[in-house]
């Protein structure tokens, strides 16, 4: 009813939907009627963090529905021709998006229960009704993150350009399956971000300078402003490249014996991995381990 509303005020106000840029906040699910709606309609719009509306606005005072509106409107008008419309996904895109949160949640869940049976094991014996229920549920999550993860598997091989992608992605040590199809789907199967740069800054993982004349000289360091859970994929990609990769390895423990720190070490093998992700997609050819002294 409201969507219809819209359409009938933007006739009212002669306004042609082509013309019409919608600035919204990122709502997840809630949001995606109405997405679906404006892209049937032909209507622009963009996302935007609530974050970033909230520190444009400087000093403000009293909060509600409609002022919140009006913010929103404002720092639409004044960033136009900064912003960029949402593309629509394609359709397998958006499902793999949708069943990769499910199994996200879902090992979550699993994990939560593994923890508890680890608890009550040393007080509870193996009969016991609680056991039970625990170990009974954790099979079931294990069973549907298997059906899950068989579900995202065939969805990847049904389109080409994702499948490539995915096997391209995966031919690098360090990036498994959920790393592999997790940044498919960040980066829109690699359409959304320009380069690997933007995509790592995305992550959190690239360090920013903090200096100000001649006081201030704090050291450089990743924001922590970033999708926490790419970052996380990337943090254990790192660590397994290191244990797998001779390039890596020897890169990791050649910093360490400098005197560098294993954290900062780590977000370079982070940055490295997202480079040579780009690097292979951009190529459309396999990782190639040891490449320099192969050619």
């Amino acid at each position: 009813m409201g969507f219809q509303q819209l359409l009938q005020w933007l006739r009212n106000q002669h306004i042609k939907p082509s013309a019409v840029m919608i600035v919204m906040e990122h709502t997840g699910l809630y949001s995606y009627h109405l997405e679906e709606f404006l892209h049937k309609h032909h209507i622009s719009f963009t996302k935007v963090s609530a974050l970033a509306i909230k520190r444009s606005l400087g000093l403000v005072r009293g909060k509600n529905d409609k002022i919140d509106a009006e913010r929103i409107a404002r720092y639409g008008f004044e960033k136009l021709d900064m912003l960029t419309a949402t593309v629509k996904p394609g359709e397998v895109l958006q499902r793999l998006k949708m069943l990769n949160t499910t199994r996200e949640t879902l090992v979550k869940h699993r994990a939560s229960f593994i923890c508890a049976l680890k608890e009550y094991k040393p007080i509870l014996n193996e009969a016991d009704s609680i056991i039970k229920s625990q170990l009974a549920l954790i099979k079931a999550f294990s069973t549907q993150i298997k059906s899950i993860e068989a579900e995202i598997m065939d969805l990847v091989n049904i389109q080409p350009s994702i499948k490539q992608n995915f096997q391209l992605l995966t031919s690098i040590k360090g990036a498994g399956k959920v790393v592999a199809i997790t940044t498919i789907i960040k980066t829109g199967n690699f359409t959304v971000f320009r380069n690997a740069r933007k995509f790592a800054c995305y992550c959190g993982i690239v360090p920013f300078e903090h200096k100000s004349g001649k006081t201030i000289r704090r050291k450089t360091r990743v924001s922590h402003l970033a999708d926490k859970r790419m970052k996380t994929l990337l943090d254990l990609s790192a660590k397994s490249a290191i244990q797998y990769d001779k390039e890596l390895s020897d890169f990791y423990k050649r910093r360490l014996e400098m005197g560098k720190s294993k954290k900062s070490t780590i977000n370079i093998v982070r940055n490295k991995i997202v480079y040579r992700m780009f690097a292979v997609i951009k190529r459309q050819t396999p990782f190639v381990e040891n490449y320099l002294q192969i050619a």
